[in-house]
């Protein structure tokens, strides 16, 4: 199996980059993020021209995420178990809100059990939208955890947009990112958390050191000047990692006119 995830930053601006995306690094399931789109705005017709089902969770213009595969596409999940909405005036009990975002979709796609996460940005260390990112992963972790102990041997993908850079080698700048999310001691443990639960790195095997990205920011020049972040992520259950062949970040999706921010991270697993 080959396994990506892309945030994609709008799938009707990108669907024709998408497109030739699948076709010429040969994928057999796509996750994505940030699509964009309600369900009735995306672009089914065109996946299914290219010979992919599509599962898709989108309720307005944020968030959205969604699986493309050409090896099936089953038991699909709209949002994981105690996953917490957010609500901007709910002060402290966001995980009791029923607002569930659109940032969470699972399927099985050839004997994989594979999820489509878009994490809570976090927006500033004092907002209440880092506090239910901090709840967000809690609850992912758990769910993580309760599946690991049900089937040591379960074949499970948490792939997506995880707005952490866990490591210091994950970012440009130490300076730049002290006091602003994505690098904080509380992400980054909680991300750290969900690995704990058994849930491996992949890529890191393949492409280990500082300078190994998947987002740059439109803005001063980010990309040109290798001014990023690794915040996108293959995380695999233990059965999973032990068939990870090779992973890599497609740094090519990240140039060009209408390129999304986010390059796609590409893993591969042997049956």
């Amino acid at each position: 199996m080959r396994l990506a995830t892309w945030n994609v930053n709008s799938i009707r601006s990108r669907i024709d980059r998408v497109a030739q995306f699948l076709d010429r690094q040969d994928i057999d399931v796509l996750a994505m993020q940030e699509t964009k789109c309600r369900d009735d705005q995306f672009p089914f017709e065109r996946f299914d021209e290219i010979g992919y089902e599509v599962a898709h969770l989108g309720v307005n213009q944020w968030n959205g995420v969604a699986i493309a595969s050409r090896i099936g596409l089953d038991d699909v999940e709209f949002a994981f178990p105690g996953q917490p909405g957010f609500d901007k005036d709910a002060g402290e009990s966001l995980i009791s809100t029923p607002v569930v975002e659109s940032r969470a979709i699972g399927a099985t796609c050839g004997g994989v059990r594979v999820w489509s996460l878009y994490v809570p940005n976090g927006r500033a260390l004092d907002d209440p939208h880092y506090t239910y990112k901090l709840e967000w992963l809690a609850a992912l972790r758990a769910s993580g955890q309760t599946w690991l102990t049900e089937d040591p041997r379960a074949r499970i993908a948490l792939v997506g947009d995880w707005n952490i850079a866990p490591t210091d080698d994950d970012v440009w700048s130490t300076d730049f990112f002290q006091g602003k999310t994505h690098t904080s001691p509380p992400e980054r443990e909680a991300f750290e958390a969900v690995v704990d639960t058994g849930f491996a790195d992949v890529m890191r095997p393949f492409a280990p050191g500082p300078g190994v990205y998947t987002y740059w920011d439109y803005t001063q020049l980010r990309f040109p000047r290798k001014e990023g972040m690794r915040i996108d992520f293959v995380l695999a259950s233990p059965e999973l990692a032990g068939r990870a062949e090779d992973a890599m970040v497609d740094r090519d999706e990240r140039k060009g006119k209408g390129a999304s921010d986010h390059a796609p991270v590409i893993a591969e697993f042997r049956d």
